[in-house]
């Protein structure tokens, strides 16, 4: 059927066809219509690898997946700041999707990363909005070249997984707009998505899948998406409300259950059938441009050299006392020490976990090259255990060599789909080992696998630090080159690392909530923070070192453009980030604005002594302001001054604007124009907000209902207690067993709402079954006990019983 037959299809729909593709047929695939010649399209997990499940399905990384390229997670490509090579990442993932016909990517996310604990910080790109969405805008288009569409998510602010399906993420206006929305405004606007994912969470009271504010005034009526809006998987709460705010696409399958909803809310006038009709033409609208084309087979070992490149132009050399690195002969005898180094961590958990078509650690590629390897130990137990043996059998391999590299990171229980992590601290036994080996006087090069950052109150005691980050199944290869110099480092930080956890904003208040996240600290997130308070940190957003250096001059700028001079003054060839930066008028003092703001950034690569001059864009909203008063962005005026560094702390060459522009109404009380969030109370942030506070604890004085989730068995006794202590108890069991990611799968059901285990069931549960089990968990157990078991026999007889075919008169 030709493109111009399946959009006229939906005029020759009935009503429970239309209402039919609405949800999906099963976990991954929508519903076909075969008389008129609709056909069923497939989505899969794709961030950063394709996740095509053969077998059993889940969202969650519990069952295996086809064999696919597993490219650097994004927190890591962050770090190359390079739109070509992300760009040639996201063609490759389309390849891989269109080779196995499927037609959306589930990715790339791009959430802000507010604070380093969130759990899923690994699979977003930064702390910074327009580095987000230029990096995620290059992926779409790549990953869309193929006739694959991507989804930009997950929309909007989700900023935690501590109770993600249920928490209302309460942000004031113009943090909304200024740090949690600017990356899918240009992601949505340059990058060209097809679809948008929404997310679990509330925004300011109201869930993100119907919330009309978000999907239709700002998604499509500001920034002109035409494409389709998908629910995250469980992720509907109210199907018609959704429809209503511009969601099409609610997956996985709820074996019929919300298609009827569709069909009784037409039929008794709550919904417009032109609304359904619309979000109908946008199903067939992604259909058409994601069916029918070719797709040439994979070439994996061309798309390995890929991985490879990408992790090689995305690892950071952060420290580097006394020129430690490049390891050569002048290195002597090394030992490698750390579990990391023989079993990798080179990618997250949870939806993105892929299944590489190959893996070669750190430690085999080590021993491939020159450097004189004299031994390994693990030196640790990788998920924190205490071991005298491992690490005494380490510290004697250590006093045998004049170099050590130590190899340490958090592993996969640390970083997880559903969980954030607990602390921002190395596991003791990591830390107590890089102490004794500290002391033992030998050279140290510390690798540091994760995709957030952690303390390192060991930093300035070892001789050279390097952030691998998670490099994908070419993290090996890469490393080896970059430790021995055959590729000079070039990635540069897209988060700052603090020096301790308390030193973040709001530390002290994130994922503690229970029915609220407050985001007191407002547009002061990451070096926004930092920079308007003055406080130290480890390293900045931005930093990253190379083996040669490189020179800034000659700048000058327009609102629109700047122009600097960028020459290699060291002796071999490497690649250096411009990064412009825009201070606003007399540095922000007094106002509530971030002192300075990321405006651009460009990467170039010079061969010794060559000068190149760039001229580099500025971002749309570089002098902006988002105005409370009139809703909008507004310029705002003054002398600015435009940076150009190489970290947002190390400037090297500045240059004068006056801007023209209507002031601004920005708001906020004498604590947030000082940027000291930690003295914001309750009543400042509700000033800002312009209304009260929701209440922030769950209430316990009413009975629970299919909205509420399951953790809040929690201390409810009777039933309720025994429910909540099974699931905690077995995940503690699984861990203790060594299995992570089952542990922190089996803690994903604390944060579904009951409504969401009946919709996630594929058709096992229904909503009848989850009323017996919430009268269990209420203090009614036989009561529900017998409810349960009764509507079970219902469920199960409607299913197995024979039916007639649909027909097609």
């Amino acid at each position: 059927m030709g493109s111009t037959d399946l959009g006229r299809s939906r005029h020759a729909m009935t009503l429970a066809e239309k209402a039919s593709l609405m949800s999906g047929a099963n976990f991954w695939n929508t519903k076909p219509v075969p008389r008129l010649g609709v056909p069923s399209i497939m989505l899969t997990d794709g961030p950063h690898g394709l996740r095509k499940q053969a077998g059993a399905a889940d969202h969650l990384g519990l069952n295996a997946s086809i064999p696919a390229t597993c490219f650097p997670t994004a927190a890591t490509l962050a770090n190359s700041w390079d739109t070509d090579l992300i760009g040639g990442v996201g063609r490759a993932l389309g390849a891989e999707a269109a080779a196995e016909r499927v037609s959306v990517l589930l990715g790339p996310g791009l959430n802000i990363k507010r604070n380093p604990l969130g759990g899923r910080n690994f699979e977003y790109f930064s702390e910074d909005p327009l580095l987000s969405g230029l990096l995620a805008a290059a992926m779409i288009r790549g990953i869309q070249s193929r006739g694959v569409a991507a989804s930009a998510k997950h929309f909007a602010v989700n900023s935690q997984e501590t109770h993600r399906m249920s928490i209302d993420e309460v942000v004031d206006e113009r943090a909304l707009h200024e740090i949690y929305l600017e990356g899918f405004r240009i992601a949505i606007t340059q990058g060209g998505a097809w679809t948008v994912m929404s997310s679990y969470n509330k925004i300011n009271g109201v869930y993100a899948n119907e919330n009309r504010a978000l999907l239709d005034d700002i998604l499509r009526r500001r920034w002109g998406f035409d494409g389709l809006v998908v629910t995250d998987w469980g992720g509907n709460n109210d199907r018609v409300a959704g429809l209503i705010a511009g969601n099409a696409l609610e997956m996985p399958s709820t074996d019929g259950v919300t298609d009827r909803e569709i069909i009784h809310a037409v039929e008794s006038g709550t919904l417009d059938e032109a609304v359904l009709d619309a979000r109908v033409d946008e199903l067939l609208t992604l259909i058409e441009h994601t069916t029918g084309h070719d797709a040439p087979a994979v070439d994996h070992e061309a798309h390995h050299r890929i991985a490879v490149d990408a992790a090689r132009g995305s690892i950071v050399l952060a420290g580097n006392r006394n020129r430690m690195l490049p390891l050569g002969p002048q290195s002597g005898r090394i030992a490698v020490i750390g579990d990391f180094a023989a079993t990798p961590r080179y990618q997250g958990a949870g939806s993105s976990l892929v299944n590489p078509t190959r893996i070669e650690p750190p430690l085999n590629a080590l021993r491939a090259t020159d450097l004189d390897i004299i031994g390994y130990e693990p030196g640790f137990r990788r998920q924190g255990a205490a071991s005298r043996r491992l690490r005494a059998r380490a510290l004697r391999l250590a006093e045998q060599a004049d170099t050590v590299l130590l190899f340490l990171g958090l592993d996969e229980s640390a970083e997880a789909e559903a969980v954030d992590r607990g602390s921002l601290r190395l596991a003791r036994n990591q830390l107590d080992l890089t102490r004794e080996l500290i002391a033992l006087g030998t050279r140290i090069v510390v690798v540091l696998a994760g995709g957030a950052p952690v303390e390192l109150p060991f930093a300035d005691d070892v001789d050279a630090l390097v952030l691998a980050y998670l490099g994908g199944q070419g993290l090996g290869p890469a490393l080896a080159d970059v430790l021995t110099g055959r590729v000079n480092p070039s990635g540069k930080l897209a988060e700052t690392y603090p020096l301790r956890y308390a030193d973040v904003p709001g530390a002290t208040a994130f994922a503690r909530g229970e029915a609220t996240s407050e985001h007191r600290e407002s547009i002061y997130v990451g070096y926004r923070y930092y920079d308007k308070v003055g406080a130290a940190v480890r390293y900045p957003f931005g930093h990253g070192l190379s083996y040669t250096t490189f020179a800034l001059a000659d700048l000058s700028a327009d609102c629109d453009h700047a122009r600097v001079t960028v020459t290699n003054t060291g002796d071999v060839a490497g690649a250096e980030v411009v990064q412009i930066y825009v201070e606003a008028p007399d540095a922000a003092a007094g106002q509530f604005r971030a002192p300075r703001q990321l405006a651009g950034f460009a990467k170039v690569t010079l061969e010794p002594g060559r000068s190149t001059t760039l001229d580099i864009p500025l971002a749309e909203h570089a002098f902006g302001v988002f105005d409370t008063g009139v809703h909008d962005w507004r310029v705002a005026p003054g002398a600015y001054t435009v940076l150009a560094g190489v970290s947002s702390r190390d400037i090297r060459a500045r240059a004068g604007l006056e801007i023209d522009g209507d002031p601004p109404e920005m708001g906020g009380s004498g604590a947030y124009r000082a940027g000291h969030v930690d003295r914001v109370g309750a009543a400042d942030f509700a000033a800002l907000l312009g209304r009260e506070l929701p209440p922030s604890a769950w209430a316990t004085d009413r009975p629970l209902t299919r909205d509420d989730i399951v953790a809040q068995t929690r201390g409810r006794g009777g039933f309720a207690s025994v429910l909540y202590g099974l699931i905690e108890g077995t995940s503690r069991v699984l861990l203790a067993l060594g299995r992570p990611h089952a542990s922190n799968n089996v803690r994903f059901a604390f944060d579904l709402p009951f409504r969401s285990v009946a919709r996630m069931s594929g058709g096992s549960v229904d909503a009848a079954m989850i009323d017996g089990l919430l009268l269990m968990v209420n203090g009614q157990f036989w009561r529900g006990f017998r409810h349960t078991a009764s509507a079970w026999r219902a469920h199960r007889s409607n299913r197995t019983s024979p039916t007639l075919p649909d027909s097609e008169d």
